[in-house]
Parts: structure tokens; sequence; C-alpha cells
């Protein structure tokens, strides 16, 4: 069975093609191309990942996604959509590394163009984005400065990512947690509880890796 992350992967590759590599995306003042430079870089650079990770180094991502930025278009896509043997192909490291990855850059695109509107997920899906969020989102909501959890308003399930008393929980479908975790405004039908002060500071923090 294919696995949310690659059918992700996919669907961003077709997107992407369809809308061109000067479309606008959600991450900050990057196009397509650019976007697409940071997925190759990640899955095939050791060196300019390190970038990613660590800010004060960034200028080796910088300079791995402005070679990978030479290349034709087409062929960084075509590069994205079928990168070969790497270790994001071992289906567990598949689906915790990229299900999140690939999910929301997918909707950085979409939700970037005029007039988007969220999609439906399957149950399935929703259920694979909410286990990735529940690791994941432990380092994603160090920014928020307040305790946090997160509820699935489908089914009621809960997960704690900051602890503390008087928490902010967040509730929505976990395709739109996700997003909001990764510090994405463009967010839909989500329901903000707890005290006044910490719902307005964990709304303004810099949310995300």
């Amino acid at each position: 069975m294919t696995t949310l992350a690659r059918r992700e992967r996919h669907a961003l590759c077709d997107l992407v093609l369809l809308l061109g590599e000067s479309a606008p995306t959600l991450c900050g003042e990057w196009a397509a191309k650019d976007l697409v430079a940071h997925l190759l870089v990640r899955e095939n650079s050791a060196v300019g990942v390190v970038g990613i990770f660590v800010p004060p180094l960034s200028r080796l991502t910088d300079a791995a996604m402005a070679r990978a930025s030479r290349r034709d278009f087409s062929v960084m896509v075509s590069k994205l959509r079928d990168p070969g043997l790497t270790v994001y192909r071992l289906r567990p490291v598949e689906v915790l590394g990229n299900t999140l990855e690939y999910y929301v850059h997918h909707e950085d695109l979409r939700r970037a163009q005029p007039e988007w509107e969220p999609r439906t997920l399957s149950a399935g899906d929703e259920r694979m984005i909410w286990q990735a969020i529940k690791v994941i989102g432990l380092a994603l909501a160090r920014p928020a400065g307040v305790p946090l959890r997160i509820r699935r308003s489908e089914v009621g399930s809960a997960a704690t990512l900051r602890r503390g008393s008087d928490p902010v929980t967040v509730t929505g479908r976990p395709s739109e947690l996700a997003l909001f975790l990764y510090g994405r405004e463009q967010v839909r039908d989500l329901e903000f509880d707890g005290p006044t002060g910490k719902v307005s500071k964990l709304r303004g923090a810099d949310l995300g890796l």
C-alpha cells in the first residue's frame, strides 16, 4: 500500500509542474522552484541538510539549494518524484520523516494560490498525520511558550505537546493541526480553549522547526 508521504510527494510534483517554477508558496519568499530545491537538498545533501536544523550553518543549505536550482526545473521535479535509493525509501523512515514534510509543503503550494479550499482527507490519512504530529509536534511546539494540548475534532482523542498547568487546547482535524504547528496561518476550523493570555501568546508564537 502506498504511504501518504509517497502520495503527497507525487501530488506536490504534479501541482508544481502545473503552477510553474515561479508560483508563490507559504514559505516566506520562496517560489515553487525554491521549495523543490529545499526538498532535494533535504534528501540528497548531507552537508546542506545540516543548515536546515542548525540555523548558524544555514549558508550551507543556501549554497546547496543554489546548486540544485541550476538544473532545469523539470529535471529537478523528476528527481524529486523519483529520488532513487535513499534512506527515505525505508517505510518507517518515510512514514515518520516525510508524512508531515510532504503534506505541509503540498499545502504550502495549494494554499498560496487564490481561492484555495481545504481538502477532505480520508480517515486513514488523518490518522497517519495524527500519529506523526504526536511525535514531531513535541519539537514543533517548543516555541509555543505555553502548555499545549491538541485534540482531534472528529474523534476526540488528545495529546499533550507541552506540559504545564492551565494548558491551551487546540481542537481540529489533524491535517489542520499539523499546519498550525508548522506555523502556517492559512488554516480552517480550529478552536482554541484556555486562558485568554495564553491563547494570545500561542497564536503569536513562531511555531515550527
